[in-house]
């Protein structure tokens, strides 16, 4: 997971706070203390032993998709996908219409799914629902909380459907349907109003898998100008920068297509409070 996708998932934490405390309240005091224990807790572990403590001990707390779903994002910051899983089911059961959530299942999903597995059109079929429900519902979604700006909310809506542009970008990689992926992704970086460094590498290769070298390059170098982008993401943006020039140059093959989740992750729902 690269230091984007932490950075912007601890992002999205904050907010799920904020949107969380717009609508449920807390029947007692001990109950605010297990709620804000998980606001406080101070790594993904014990994030979800804090929401673990508050289902447990408040059954009926109106939290529930709220501690669920920091579960779910704490789980996937671990790298725990099957435990993900588990967690952002509970969610949507909880809240059907939890987006935040859906992405974060098509984006693991997409991520997981290998182009031999037998259930694949199965579980890509899942996943591309759910972006696609993501992104309509974050089209109409009112603002949360009224502590939060219109500004930042715009912001946040375009950053939420951007996701889910980006997650069927990799659903697409998966089928191999280089050109499709490529339009999502563009898409996501078109729309997203801070875009991902990672999903520039993965608009680059999908672009050398179509044999488009000079839009590779293009955008790489879009993402060399950028400040501060991880050394993971540096070092994958050179590569591809290489397969272009060989490309473009006569001089290389298309290169092999890569597996389902071997180009950096994109960030999860960069959302500022």
């Amino acid at each position: 997971m690269t230091i984007y996708t932490l950075l912007k998932t601890a992002a999205a934490l904050t907010l799920a706070a904020g949107l969380s405390f717009a609508q449920p309240k807390p029947k007692s005091q001990k109950e605010v203390d297990a709620i804000m224990a998980i606001q406080n807790a101070t790594d993904p572990a014990a994030r979800i032993a804090a929401a673990e403590n508050l289902l447990t001990k408040f059954a009926d707390t109106e939290f529930k998709s709220f501690a669920l779903m920091i579960a779910a994002a704490s789980a996937q910051q671990m790298n725990d996908y099957e435990k993900m899983v588990v967690y952002a089911e509970r969610t949507l059961e909880a809240d059907p219409k939890n987006f935040q959530t859906m992405l974060m299942l098509a984006s693991g999903i997409a991520s997981r799914t290998r182009e031999h597995d037998l259930d694949r059109e199965e579980k890509l079929g899942r996943a591309e629902k759910l972006a696609n429900q993501a992104i309509e519902l974050s089209k109409t979604a009112p603002k949360p909380n009224p502590q939060i700006s219109d500004a930042d909310w715009e912001s946040a809506r375009k950053d939420i459907s951007a996701q889910g542009y980006e997650a069927l970008g990799q659903i697409a990689m998966v089928r191999k349907k280089y050109d499709v992926a490529a339009q999502n992704w563009k898409t996501a970086l078109d729309t997203a109003a801070s875009p991902d460094p990672a999903t520039m590498v993965r608009l680059a290769n999908a672009y050398n898998q179509l044999g488009k070298p000079d839009d590779s390059i293009a955008i790489l170098d879009k993402l060399n100008a950028m400040p501060e982008v991880h050394p993971q993401i540096k070092s994958a943006a050179t590569e591809q920068r290489n397969v272009a020039v060989k490309l473009k140059a006569g001089g290389g093959a298309k290169p092999a297509a890569p597996a389902a989740g071997a180009t950096p992750a994109p960030a999860q729902v960069p959302i500022t409070k």
